[in-house]
């Protein structure tokens, strides 16, 4: 439950200061803000999701149930694919068993195969809402499925031909990182107010370089843009090192001097550094 306090108040509140002034007004802001408060973004709804579905697995676990993992470092995905195995487990799977699998999911023609693919992340995109931009929003997504899978051998030609292959590593960091990136670009839609502010998002993106511009952001100075940054970087460390390590089971068998100071240590950088002032509703409550 700390952790999901730390991402919901530590990382996702601080970044919403940053990205709903840059998204709610995109035509004063272009170039370098409009294309980091877009990787913002892709933190806070992760953190603010995420850290929502920990307070649910951790409340839960204190009455004695256990509720299934809902996030599984989705950011580290390899493919498209792979990032909905890992994101928004719960919702994924309910889409798949009573959506895709009723549609005929892959037991079918590969045309028709295609169309159950499309339904069912147009509708994902419906059931966010009735707008524009979540229905793009779940057709790109749709659109990243077929694409892979029609490129798949040329793919596998590419990377046999350029070597890649006798580097399973940086053949992986390459994957995560152009899986990454289709995500970030989708969620332009899904934050963008109107599809003509996320185009126009989009095309402010790489105009204008103007270091300065950042710390220009209402609420949200030099301070605390280092601030965000490091907190990000945090995050990231420790979903690293839990890819690896389950840190709840190892911090268990440490001695209780060790957990208690990991445990309140934890919980006086979220109590010093919570965004308090500027605290947010959790998105996924909209929907």
């Amino acid at each position: 439950m700390a952790w999901g306090f730390y991402k919901k108040v530590v990382v996702a509140d601080w970044l919403a200061i940053f990205v709903n002034q840059v998204y709610n007004h995109p035509s004063s802001y272009p170039g370098l803000p409009s294309l980091l408060a877009t990787y913002f973004f892709a933190f806070q709804i992760y953190c603010d999701f995420s850290g929502y579905s920990d307070f649910a697995i951790g409340a839960a676990q204190v009455m004695g149930y256990r509720l299934m993992l809902n996030f599984n470092h989705p950011y580290f995905a390899k493919s498209i694919g792979e990032f909905w195995k890992r994101w928004h487990i719960s919702l994924s799977t309910w889409f798949r068993d009573y959506l895709y699998i009723p549609l005929g999911g892959n037991r079918v023609s590969r045309w028709r195969w295609r169309l159950n693919i499309f339904l069912t992340f147009l509708i994902s995109g419906l059931w966010h809402g009735a707008n524009w931009t979540f229905i793009v929003w779940g057709a790109l997504h749709s659109a990243y499925m077929l694409i892979s899978d029609w490129l798949k051998t040329v793919r596998a030609k590419v990377q046999a031909l350029v070597g890649l292959n006798r580097f399973p590593r940086l053949l992986r960091f390459i994957q995560v990182v152009i899986t990454f990136h289709l995500v970030l670009y989708s969620w332009i839609f899904f934050r963008a107010q109107s599809l003509s502010d996320a185009f126009m998002i989009i095309g402010n993106l790489f105009t204008h370089f103007d270091v300065n511009a950042l710390f220009a952001i209402s609420g949200f100075g030099r301070q605390r843009f280092e601030f965000a940054l490091m907190s990000i970087l945090i995050l990231v460390g420790v979903e690293l090192i839990q890819r690896r390590v389950d840190i709840r089971e190892w911090l268990n068998a440490r001695p209780a001097a060790v957990r208690c100071a990991v445990y309140y240590g934890l919980v006086m950088i979220i109590l010093l550094f919570g965004a308090y002032d500027n605290a947010r509703a959790f998105i996924y409550f909209h929907f």
